[in-house]
């Protein structure tokens, strides 16, 4: 049995973690395979939202297996490697993270690089690597501070303790908090509804997104305005209005 597993059905890709007996901790087989997965997903047309999920009770993903870190033979090999955390960021299809018990270190970093994160209600987060003598480099601290502020940030990162879901859920770094049995239920849900929406439309909002982080207002504001125009002038908007005026569903073509 593959250490990930992944399959696509009706336009929805999910990748699950599959290494529950290492509470799913990442190791570099595991990395080369998520990296093809998303590659498939990237490139797929059928692929219109991914869903990044794991088996097991016990954890969503620990982050990386510690005997995984010392085969990197220099710091620079570390440095700069093409790494987990950076292959979910890379998805170009929006992704949700449907979060079961640990979520720890690059595994908090991976759920962080999705666009929509829900969890079941034994769900923990935590970036624990001060506590081993370093801070997390998947992304942390800039994309925890763009979901919960930087004071809860600093708590998280500067004393390596976990929160629950409850707390998560307060502080912003999930949208929803569900039974565990209702966890990929709710995941699918909220896929099928992205799916059946215009793909070119979905895929800039996820672009849109990330820009209003990372520029100015003004300019987040003004490629806002050049996205809309470039999914305004797709088929698929064509067909929209087309739908709306019909007073039936669209059928969008990822035209």
């Amino acid at each position: 049995m593959s250490d990930i597993l992944f399959e696509i059905n009706d336009g929805i890709a999910t990748i699950t973690l599959n290494r529950p007996e290492k509470l799913n901790a990442m190791n570099r087989g595991m990395t080369k395979l998520l990296r093809e997965y998303v590659e498939t997903c990237n490139s797929n047309n059928d692929v219109r939202v991914v869903i990044l999920t794991s088996e097991g009770e016990r954890a969503f993903c620990a982050g990386s297996d510690i005997k995984d870190l010392d085969s990197y033979e220099t710091p620079w090999d570390w440095r700069t490697h093409f790494g987990y955390c950076e292959a979910v960021r890379s998805l170009k299809k929006p992704a949700i993270a449907a979060i079961n018990g640990w979520a720890l270190g690059g595994g908090l970093e991976m759920a962080l690089g999705c666009d929509i994160r829900i969890a079941s209600t034994n769900a923990n987060f935590g970036a624990p690597e001060i506590k081993l003598g370093w801070i997390g480099g998947g992304g942390m601290t800039t994309l925890l501070a763009g979901a919960i502020g930087s004071s809860h940030t600093a708590i998280m990162i500067m004393t390596g303790e976990p929160i629950d879901a409850e707390k998560a859920l307060a502080w912003g770094l999930i949208s929803e908090c569900v039974q565990p049995e209702e966890l990929k239920p709710r995941a699918l849900e909220l896929a099928r509804m992205i799916a059946d929406r215009a793909p070119i439309a979905a895929e800039s909002a996820k672009i849109n997104l990330n820009a209003a982080f990372s520029m100015s207002r003004d300019l987040a504001i003004a490629y806002e305005r050049d996205l809309q125009v470039i999914a305004f002038a797709t088929e698929d908007a064509n067909e929209g209005r087309l739908a709306f005026k019909e007073k039936r569903k669209p059928n969008f073509k990822r035209k």
